[in-house]
Formats: structure tokens, sequence, C-alpha cells
């Protein structure tokens, strides 16, 4: 199939699908006039980029990770498995750095409220 159909079926941008293949993530055979033509397969394949990307991982660490789906082994997935891991703890400090950042500001706006009333009162006739 072409680029048209496999964007179609896979409900993403052809512009998605280059990218996934100018990093690696995908590979096309290509025609003798230069069309890229791909596999049934991978509509599958492109949807599951699609979640790795959906989960928050960047196209390296997806790139780290396909070699589970391309030569499946109990190394392989042990490895993915241990790389899935490490992002889930990266997310997790992130989401704990957003949080105390969040409360940070949260006290500053407390903070200029009561300012705010405090002149408010100094100004009231």
């Amino acid at each position: 199939m072409r680029i048209g159909e496999l964007a179609s079926r896979a409900g993403v941008s052809h512009r998605s699908l280059r990218y996934y293949e100018e990093q690696g993530l995908l590979t096309s055979t290509r025609s003798t006039s230069g069309q890229r033509h791909y596999t049934d397969h991978d509509v599958e394949r492109v949807t599951f980029i699609q979640r790795l990307y959906s989960a928050g991982l960047s196209s390296r660490t997806i790139a780290e990770l396909l070699p589970c789906v391309n030569t499946p082994s109990e190394e392989n997935s042990d490895a993915a498995l241990e790389r899935m891991a490490q992002e889930h703890d990266r997310l997790s400090r992130h989401i704990a750095d957003l949080t105390r950042t969040r409360d940070a500001l949260g006290d500053l706006i407390t903070t200029a409220r009561g300012y705010r009333e405090v002149l408010r009162k100094a100004s009231a006739p």
C-alpha cells in the first residue's frame, strides 16, 4: 500500500509516517518512481508507535523498544521492560516536580491576593 492508504488506515498524517521513517521506526520499500510502499503489518506497527508516543516516550526511546517487537526474545523483552520502567520513573519525578511548582505558584497567588486586600483596605475611605 502507498503512504496515503497507510496514513488513512492508521489514522496518522503523511508527515508522521515520513518522520517515523527518518527516525528509523518504520521502513518502506520504494517503487522505481520513488513512491513509498508499505505492508499490512505496518498498520499495526504505526498504531503501536502511536501508543508509545501517547505514553510520553520519545522517538529515541521508542527505537530502543522496537527490538522487542522486531525480534522477540526474553532478553529483548527484559530490556524493553527495564527501559519502560526507567521512563515511568522519569515521568513520576517530572510529575512530582510539576506538583511542587504548581503548589509554589498557588502560594504566591495566595500571598498576592492577601496583599491586594491590604491595599484595598488601605485605600478605602
